[in-house]
């Protein structure tokens, strides 16, 4: 074990090496906090539980590895079709000439680069709080690197129903860019946002948002990471419900090296609702695919609601991984939590690892979690195919079928039919 340590702070100490972390401002106290408690953990290994199936050390090394420019010229920009106020990161710089005016009807917004040089700030009593009570019981120390050493994200404050979705943008423009970003977004009593992202952001993607949603307020968020083959991510969401609040998280991953999305969801008030769910769709033939969900929920109320959809496509050697856990503490009454991930494998040479779990402390709940692998059901393709639907197409069919569950969660039909698109549109370009 001490040579397992030994290996996390050496990994940390040239990882730091390589940074130049922020002085000052008002997220100082913060960002101090959370690098004494990345230098406690270090940084993950293989031999930590939770990245037992997915290598961190491409996420952990000191630079990121090149990552190819993916050209999308001939293709419009997803949500296009929507009424939207966008902001755009460029390889993790604000960009505001490509951005909207900051400007909304019931939404405060902020650059984190801005405010971080004002005197006061509402960010100032959210910033790294959440992912700080995340590291609990699980380190994640990653989040903690990252609340450490962000200049840039955006800070999002909801007063009233947005007018519209804000549209988080991340272009990739730089080979080795090592993007950090740390969002901020605080929906107040009865406010209402749609949150969208979209674009690989970077060669390399650490990125933290952190969500505090007061009674009852709601909060969407639909997020289509990019199609750039060699990217690597690591993000997080860390959330926290307070009475009869609202909560949604849908995730669209296509191509990727290596991607890990955690989700970190604190249900602390009565009667609040928490879904995250993603698809994930993954095809070895263009490089090495590893696309792992860690979602991690605990229920600290009574009469909440939390569900856990996730659905992976997996072709050619890919791998998919999911870990999920549902915790109801004690006196959280009345509990209704659900947990299914499964996985579709197109040939034998990809592979699916689960690892669900359930940890229950009261004695009025219903709470169940399903996992399972499977191919492609040869009744049904047989009976697409005599209907005279053409081998491609009928899989295709099968696969959208397959994912319905997952999009489903996406309450926007308009956004919904989106997603549906662009996953034909994957499947168009990976027939065979």
């Amino acid at each position: 074990m001490a040579a397992v340590a030994q290996a996390r702070q050496t990994a940390l100490a040239a990882r730091l090496a390589a940074l130049a972390l922020p002085e000052g401002g008002v997220t100082r106290a913060a960002r101090a906090a959370a690098l004494a408690r990345v230098q406690a953990m270090g940084l993950p290994t293989r031999r930590d539980e939770y990245w037992r199936y997915t290598d961190p050390s491409s996420l952990t090394a000191p630079a990121a590895a090149p990552a190819a420019l993916f050209d999308a010229q001939d293709e419009a920009p997803i949500f296009a079709a929507l009424d939207r106020l966008t902001l755009v990161f460029v390889d993790g710089i604000f960009d505001p000439e490509a951005s909207d005016p900051l400007e909304l009807s019931g939404v405060e917004i902020a650059r984190l680069a801005e405010a971080d040089r004002a005197d006061l700030h509402w960010a100032q009593g959210l910033y790294g709080v959440l992912e700080a009570a995340g590291q609990n019981p699980v380190a994640r120390p990653l989040a903690a690197l990252n609340t450490a050493a962000a200049t840039d994200g955006a800070l999002i404050r909801v007063t009233a129903a947005a007018a519209r979705p804000v549209h988080l943008v991340y272009e990739h423009k730089s080979k080795t860019s090592d993007v950090i970003l740390h969002h901020c977004v605080k929906i107040e009593p009865g406010a209402d946002l749609t949150l969208l992202e979209t674009g690989p952001a970077g060669a390399r993607f650490n990125k933290v948002m952190e969500v505090d949603v007061a009674a009852g307020g709601r909060f969407h968020h639909v997020r289509v990471q990019g199609r750039d083959h060699d990217r690597r991510a690591a993000t997080h969401i860390f959330a926290r419900l307070a009475a009869g609040a609202l909560f949604k998280s849908f995730t669209l991953t296509a191509n990727g090296v290596l991607t890990r999305n955690e989700a970190v969801i604190d249900i602390a008030g009565d009667d609040a609702v928490a879904h995250v769910a993603g698809a994930a769709l993954g095809d070895g033939s263009v490089g090495p695919f590893l696309h792992d969900d860690t979602v991690f929920i605990t229920h600290g109320a009574e009469r909440g609601e939390s569900r856990q959809v996730f659905k992976k496509v997996l072709k050619h050697g890919a791998t998919g991984v999911f870990q999920g856990k549902i915790l109801v503490t004690p006196g959280a009454q009345k509990t209704d939590g659900y947990q299914i991930s499964q996985s579709l494998l197109l040939d034998d040479d990809c592979q699916f690892l689960a690892k669900p779990e359930l940890e229950i402390y009261a004695d009025d709940v219903k709470c169940s979690h399903g996992s399972t692998t499977g191919a492609l059901d040869d009744t049904a393709l047989f009976y697409l195919r005599s209907r005279g639907v053409a081998h491609d197409e009928a899989v295709g069919l099968l696969v959208l079928s397959f994912l319905a569950d997952a999009i489903a969660e996406i309450e926007n039909e308009t956004i919904q039919a989106e997603i549906v698109a662009l996953l034909e549109g994957w499947l168009a370009r990976h027939r065979g």
